[in-house]
């Protein structure tokens, strides 16, 4: 994997505010290991170990805290013409093992034009350096309401690994990084930091101080996905950039925190997709331990 040299000057430069901060009590080699992670960590340093309280996802970058729903409105080519596009994503109560890692389950729902076209489950969790890793997904994909392929990946089944949805201290100038690899299904999603400390505005406000980083797939390099991500808020806009055919454009519109009375409709739903999960991706899915939700909950 390419290093940049720049990613080593941030490294350094918060390697000596940790040494401050911590007296000179940490060994040297704690510090540089701890300062390595959080701002270049990749795929490689994925380990069970690490993951203390994997699903309390408080990353100034990533935060997930369940409860909160994001939805986003924008547009984006398909066959040829300029459809609308419209995405729920909301974060759940509900955990799941996966790979030996207890995560924090997100529900994703996709619309064209007012039809949904792809609802999805995403396993994410957050070591103890900060870093938030994706540890699968289950999408289904519909087209005109008939469902046409479950392109389910579980990291430590059929080859697959988990990946890096945020680094703890995303920086300018540092390595790309796998988000996720399930070679059965395709899946090579990668992610670099493309800028810090820019500023947008979008329906659900303005915001400054805004890290950017472009997404592609390992097969299609050309093709990139730009990502916008407010601080101790999350991901408020997505653009284009490169040869991409698609061309999706979308922007924050709505935050909520949902009612406990929302989130059981919720927890529902989910559990639904999951049965389904269970149903049709017997050969996967099939193979890991149910959703569990929070002590209490109905």
């Amino acid at each position: 994997m390419r290093r940049v040299r720049g990613g080593w000057a941030a490294g350094t430069v918060l390697l000596v505010l940790l040494a401050s901060a911590c007296g000179g009590d940490r060994p040297r080699q704690e510090v540089a290991a701890a300062t390595f992670t959080q701002v270049t960590a990749t795929e490689k340093d994925f380990d069970r170990g690490r993951f203390t309280d994997p699903t309390r996802i408080d990353n100034r970058w990533f935060p997930l805290k369940p409860g909160s729903q994001f939805v986003y409105e924008g547009s984006a080519i398909a066959d040829d013409r300029r459809i609308h596009r419209r995405v729920v994503f909301t974060v759940t109560d509900l955990t799941k093992t996966i790979d030996g890692v207890r995560t924090l389950v997100g529900w994703d729902r996709d619309y064209n034009d007012g039809q949904l076209v792809e609802p999805e489950l995403v396993f994410f969790a957050q070591d103890d350096a900060g870093n938030v890793w994706t540890l699968g997904q289950y999408p289904e994909e519909y087209d005109d309401g008939e469902l046409v392929a479950t392109p389910a990946w579980i990291a430590g089944l059929e080859g697959a690994r988990a990946g890096i949805a945020m680094r703890a201290q995303p920086r300018a100038q540092t390595s790309d990084y796998s988000q996720g690899w399930g070679p059965k299904v395709g899946y090579a999603d990668r992610a670099k930091v493309h800028k810090v400390g820019h500023e947008t505005c979008v329906a659900a406000g303005c915001y400054q101080d805004v890290l950017v980083t472009d997404e592609w797939d390992a097969a299609d390099p050309a093709a990139r996905q730009r990502k916008y991500y407010a601080r101790d808020v999350g991901n408020i806009r997505v653009g284009w950039a490169g040869q991409d055919e698609e061309q999706e454009e979308l922007a924050l519109v709505r935050q909520v925190s949902l009612s406990p009375q929302a989130m059981a409709e919720v927890r529902r739903e989910v559990l639904k997709l999951e049965r389904r999960a269970y149903r049709l991706s017997k050969h996967l899915y099939g193979r890991t331990a149910p959703a569990e939700p929070p002590p209490g909950a109905g």
